[in-house]
């Protein structure tokens, strides 16, 4: 038996999740939503930045934070077929924007505003 690959809580008493728990347990958001959000931060629309988005979003939802790991995994199990590299400098360019933040666990989150813009796009 194949088991997936574990993630960490992000305020934990040490428990480990698996990356897909909580997929679909939160409302997704919709590419236009996330096309939204890029647009209001003045970057372009990319199949990776579309996806970060979602992960991060998703994690989000569930009260977790992820690394670039936890990303990479995610797309992965999605059958995404992007490098590591490719995550991490993407990350890095969404924080670097705003649209994310780095916290001190080296895990992402979404800024409050990005959470505002795809939230306020869900309710449409």
């Amino acid at each position: 038996m194949h088991n997936p690959p574990l993630q960490p809580r992000r305020h934990g008493t040490g428990e480990r999740v698996p990356p897909e728990a909580g997929v679909g347990a939160h409302e997704r958001v919709g590419n236009e939503q996330i096309r939204e959000l890029l647009r209001a931060y003045g970057l372009r629309t990319s199949l990776i930045r579309l996806k970060v988005i979602d992960a991060l979003h998703a994690a989000d939802c569930t009260g977790r934070s992820i690394g670039v790991r936890g990303v990479h995994a995610q797309l992965e199990l999605l059958d995404i077929p992007l490098s590591f590299l490719s995550v991490r400098e993407v990350l890095k360019r969404l924080c670097s924007e705003g649209v994310i933040s780095l916290g001190s666990d080296k895990c992402y989150s979404l800024q409050p505003e990005a959470r505002a813009v795809l939230e306020q796009g869900a309710a449409r």
